[in-house]
């Protein structure tokens, strides 16, 4: 008999399922695509912080568990054998003019006092040279907060870690125990036609993955763009955001314009091959929140869903919340995850 059952080998079902694991619990994930098929198996890989400012219960929840996410990621390793790419190397976004110099000092403050001197968000002077984007103003904003992973490592860093701890991971099977449903977007497709009205939906992303070692360097921002160094020696450059789409596994022109983006900012970037192109669909809540608790419409489950842009950054903090849920019956999700929120 299983303690736990997750549907869904993403990053929150295997997040919560090797939180449970490691407390002890049988558990089992059930999944037919496989580890990481859907959005979590991507290649961006960028943890990166809200503003530090309009503080709320879910910036507060993001900021512990991106603080918490180095000893998670260096347990689950140490566990399995396999690196999931983690590194706390920061970030830099150019300042492009004095309204936003200002904001981003005020900002610097609101980190001072917010991030408890666990991390900064500073102006600098840009340092030049062919990684630093162009910045009108001469400055970037550098927080010591972000960090990288690469996302299908790191699902399968966690598979192997659960595996260690003797639990299963399977195309199909049988629900025992608690059951909590981590579906992606389909399980929001899902509560919606259960629903009178949109609970959640799911939003294309595309990336382009480019042959490039800056593994030591700080990722970027730019111009709602993602440039994420990682530890094998490639640069990830993402990603889109489209509502509406006909394949939801399919690339096209939308990556090639990402790629004359980050070409046009970076020029250290503006000859470097490209290794392959990647497109997923994420679930995104009605409310952009992630969804943690009870399941609103299968009775004594639970859900975990919504992770959307942020759901890496979450994931460590999230396992470990559903775990008290599901095994001791302990709440500590803030309210504005409660998937009720969402209808």
């Amino acid at each position: 008999m299983m303690d736990v059952t997750l549907f869904g080998a993403g990053v929150f079902g295997l997040s919560v399922a090797w939180c449970c694991a490691r407390r002890g619990a049988a558990v089992r994930v059930i999944d037919p695509g496989g580890v990481g098929a859907g959005a979590s198996g991507g290649i961006v890989g960028a943890l990166a912080p809200h503003v530090p400012e309009q503080w709320n219960d879910k910036k507060a929840f993001q900021l512990e568990s991106l603080l918490m996410a180095e000893g998670f990621w260096d347990e689950v390793a140490q566990a399995g054998g396999l690196s999931p790419g983690y590194a706390r190397t920061g970030r830099w976004q150019p300042v492009a003019d004095a309204e936003a110099l200002a904001r981003a000092r005020t900002r610097a403050e609101g980190a001072a006092q917010l991030w408890q001197g666990r991390a900064t968000w500073q102006v600098i002077d840009s340092p030049g040279g062919d990684w630093a984007p162009a910045a009108p103003t001469g400055h970037l904003i550098h927080d010591t907060l972000t960090a990288r992973l690469h996302p299908g490592q790191a699902c399968a860093a966690l598979a192997t870690a659960i595996r260690a701890k003797g639990g299963e991971i399977v195309s199909e099977g049988r629900a025992e125990g608690q059951v909590v449903h981590a579906t992606g977007w389909r399980g929001l497709e899902e509560m919606t036609t259960r629903h009178s009205r949109l609970v959640g939906a799911g939003i294309k992303g595309q990336a382009v993955l480019l042959a490039h070692d800056a593994a030591a360097l700080p990722q970027l921002f730019v111009d709602g763009l993602h440039i994420v160094p990682h530890a094998d020696g490639t640069v990830a450059v993402g990603s889109t955001t489209e509502r509406d789409f006909d394949s939801p596994d399919a690339t096209d022109a939308h990556c090639d314009a990402l790629l004359a983006s980050a070409r046009a900012a970076v020029p250290a970037l503006a000859e470097v091959p490209e290794v392959r192109r990647w497109a997923g669909v994420r679930p995104r809540s009605r409310t952009r929140a992630p969804m943690l608790g009870r399941h609103p419409f299968r009775h004594g489950e639970f859900v975990a869903n919504g992770g959307f842009k942020i759901g890496f950054g979450m994931a460590p903090l999230a396992g470990e919340v559903m775990a008290d849920r599901v095994l001791e019956g302990r709440d500590r999700i803030p309210a504005a995850f409660d998937p009720r929120a969402s209808l």
